[in-house]
């Protein structure tokens, strides 16, 4: 009996060992960019975790730096965010004081958006914390080269489909 339990254990512990077999999935570049996705959003998550921001709030205020005064629809279009998807991003990012929203002097149905002050020092903080940290990491691992060429090649794959 105990040399089957000892037999049964050791083929559970070499089928553990086992890598699962991914079969067509290894080809999919869809599947290889998801899976790449979410390694890359779990480290930027560790990387800005003092600051409680997600890579879409990041993104936000990014284009609210470079873009004051534009309305909630044109931001969330650009970064392809839902409208109820958004308006709750911003609703998060106004109670901790990073952006305000005002009514539009032009149209009344639009908000216009900006950062705060305390939304431009936070944007810093992260900028230094991505570079330092997040992007460098992805440097070190694709080497200059290969960073660029992927770049082009996701903007290509956004801008097409």
């Amino acid at each position: 009996m105990a040399k089957v339990a000892a037999a049964r254990s050791a083929m559970v512990d070499e089928g553990a060992a086992a890598p699962v077999d991914l079969g067509e999935l290894s080809e999919l570049l869809g599947y290889a960019l998801k899976r790449a996705q979410l390694k890359l959003y779990e480290d930027f998550l560790k990387c800005v975790a003092p600051l409680q921001l997600t890579p879409a709030q990041f993104s936000v205020l990014m284009l609210l730096e470079k873009n004051p005064g534009r309305n909630q629809t044109e931001v969330a279009g650009a970064l392809g965010i839902l409208r109820p998807n958004f308006v709750a991003m911003l609703d998060g990012l106004e109670s901790r004081g990073l952006c305000s929203r005002a009514r539009s002097a032009t149209d009344r149905r639009s908000h216009v958006l900006s950062l705060t002050e305390k939304g431009r020092q936070a944007l810093a903080r992260a900028r230094k914390i991505i570079a330092s940290k997040h992007e460098a990491r992805l440097g070190a691992l694709l080497g200059s080269a290969d960073r660029t060429a992927l770049l082009r090649i996701l903007n290509k794959i956004a801008q097409e489909f």
